[in-house]
């Protein structure tokens, strides 16, 4: 049964302009509960991405019903939870941490959140061959949802050659054999002068993070361009993309529906997605967004 007052937050580093707050306030107030959504930014504790576990035992001793993780913890909370839900597990990553019964249990929403802007925005691109740069802890869940959405292959590029090797591992654990590979940067003009479209999960084109995550002159009008970055919703990225003619995404979508999804397990309550995606983009200084 939903209660009437809900105290949530999210962990993370340079998230000062998270939209978060605003996005699950607005819509609690439209469903008339109480919510108070805290930023607890690491940058302003001086902390480093362990302190996250410390965060949460406080953050559940203190009586919040759940927390949303970002970057840098998305993997390293994984070892201060006491249960995973599936999607998390296979994952290796989560976004979303609810309290029950004094236990912290983690799921990922980005997966769900990442699909379903997809298929909203670009829905009838090519996804045979998909390039995706990032395999951190957005990477894992957005390569799942590329793959969950139909793309033929998605080779993962890493400035950490390990970490892009284990994700493309356990992508074809989950997925079968020869849907994903890995590279290293040095390959990207390579790849991307064969392939469909650029899936972009690092943290690049962020506010705190400013600045294009691969050369311009690798990108071409054919090239669809999807983002993960929501703020600003139109990073260095897309705006060079749709200045060559690209499909673009950007990531007001995906910011929407992980949110969406995790205002429902975060409150019991049915978030209207609709509403939801009105707000990012009215938040953002913008008539909408493409995702």
């Amino acid at each position: 049964m939903a209660k009437d007052s809900y105290l949530v937050g999210l962990i993370g580093s340079g998230i000062g302009p998270s939209l978060s707050p605003a996005l699950h306030e607005r819509e609690a107030d439209r469903q008339g509960v109480r919510y108070l959504y805290r930023l607890i930014d690491l940058d302003t504790l001086g902390a480093g991405p362990d302190a996250v576990g410390e965060l949460v035992r406080a953050a559940r001793d203190l009586g919040f019903d759940g927390l949303n993780i970002t970057h840098p913890c998305k993997q390293v909370v994984l070892d201060h939870l006491d249960a995973l839900s599936p999607q998390a597990e296979a994952l290796g990553a989560v976004n979303t941490v609810v309290f029950e019964d004094g236990r912290a249990v983690g799921h990922n929403t980005d997966v769900t959140g990442f699909a379903a802007s997809f298929a909203r925005g670009l829905p009838d691109v090519p996804l045979e061959r998909v390039v995706q740069l990032g395999a951190g802890g957005a990477g894992a869940a957005v390569a799942h949802a590329t793959l969950t959405l139909g793309a033929g292959t998605v080779t993962v590029v890493d400035a950490l050659p390990e970490r892009a090797a284990g994700l493309a591992s356990a992508l074809n654990g989950h997925f079968g054999p020869d849907r994903a590979a890995y590279a290293t940067p040095d390959t990207l003009p390579a790849l991307l002068a064969d392939a469909d479209g650029l899936v972009h999960a690092t943290p690049t084109g962020m506010a705190a993070h400013p600045g294009l995550p691969l050369p311009a002159a690798l990108l071409r009008a054919e090239l669809w361009v999807a983002e993960v970055v929501y703020r600003p919703l139109e990073t260095e990225l897309l705006r060079v993309a749709r200045g060559l003619g690209c499909a673009t995404l950007d990531g007001g979508g995906m910011a929407v529906f992980q949110a969406a999804d995790a205002f429902r397990l975060f409150t019991g309550l049915e978030p209207d997605s609709g509403r939801m995606l009105a707000d990012i983009g009215e938040l953002a200084g913008v008539a909408g967004v493409s995702g």
